[in-house]
């Protein structure tokens, strides 16, 4: 019954790593991302229903279009796939299954989802464009207040720590509103901050820091590498590539993995 369960939840899983794909290639265009049917990139075909189907049309397919041939990103399937997986590991984790199911879990799980959506987002624009989507950013500041005012109402306790992150919103908003007009470059920082916020509420500080420490980490061996790769080379070759450098996609990864380990360990060992 629980396998019967789990794939069910890969299945949901995958549909909507098939709605990220999406929204990854159409918000930055400004594109619909909930009405306008689905397309080709490349020749702009309106898809079909069996071009639809979550890892299974660009197994059948091939890895190329339908209509005109052409190769599809590989993105799109593993997405799918990664999607799928981490429904079925937290729900697992959270012990999930049609014996054990309560509207507790079910709220939990459907906000752990709902993040889950903000990070990918965030991750996958960032990565194609060095860019956070305003529209993104105030996705997940939404989704933190609500899952704000149901933590404090289950637990009253709670209440003053994240009263703190509420101000936090506030002064990062209040700043981006106030100095963007004047410094455009400070958007990007601003929709960083916001994130790593969003991330404190919802994975928690230890993961957020630990993420935050991975990320530099990461982005230091990374420069080291390019100076390495690049020496000899201008300064302002040095500056540009930098840059370029897409912290909100180096973020997001350590941070799923970081909070999915934390669930583990609550599962196994608390």
């Amino acid at each position: 019954m629980d396998v019967f369960f789990y794939i069910i939840i890969f299945i949901i899983g995958t549909l909507f790593g098939s709605f990220y794909t999406l929204a990854i290639y159409r918000i930055p265009k400004g594109q619909d991302i909930t009405h306008t049917h689905s397309y080709c990139p490349n020749c702009e075909h309106k898809l079909g229903f069996w071009d639809l189907i979550p890892v299974f049309s660009y197994i059948f397919l091939g890895g190329k279009c339908r209509y005109c041939k052409e190769k599809i990103r590989p993105r799109y399937f593993i997405l799918e796939i990664i999607s799928g997986i981490f429904f079925v590991i937290v729900a697992y984790l959270m012990n999930l299954s049609i014996e054990r199911i309560n509207v507790t879990a079910i709220i939990e799980y459907i906000f752990i989802i709902l993040y889950f959506t903000f990070i990918i987002l965030m991750a996958g624009i960032d990565k194609e464009n060095r860019k956070i989507n305003k529209s993104v950013t105030m996705y997940g500041v939404i989704i933190s207040i609500i899952y704000i005012v149901y933590l404090c109402i289950i637990d009253i306790t709670s209440i003053y720590r994240y009263g703190i992150y509420l101000v936090l919103y506030i002064i990062v908003l209040l700043l981006d509103t106030v100095t963007l007009k004047k410094m455009a470059i400070n958007k990007y920082v601003y929709s960083i901050v916001l994130s790593v916020i969003t991330m404190a509420i919802f994975s928690g500080e230890y993961a957020t820091i630990l993420s935050v420490i991975t990320t530099l980490l990461a982005i230091a061996i990374y420069e080291l590498f390019i100076k390495l790769k690049n020496s000899g080379k201008s300064k302002k070759t040095e500056k540009n590539v930098a840059d370029k450098i897409s912290i909100g996609f180096y973020l997001a990864i350590p941070n799923i993995i970081y909070f999915i380990w934390i669930l583990a360990f609550y599962k196994f060992l608390v």
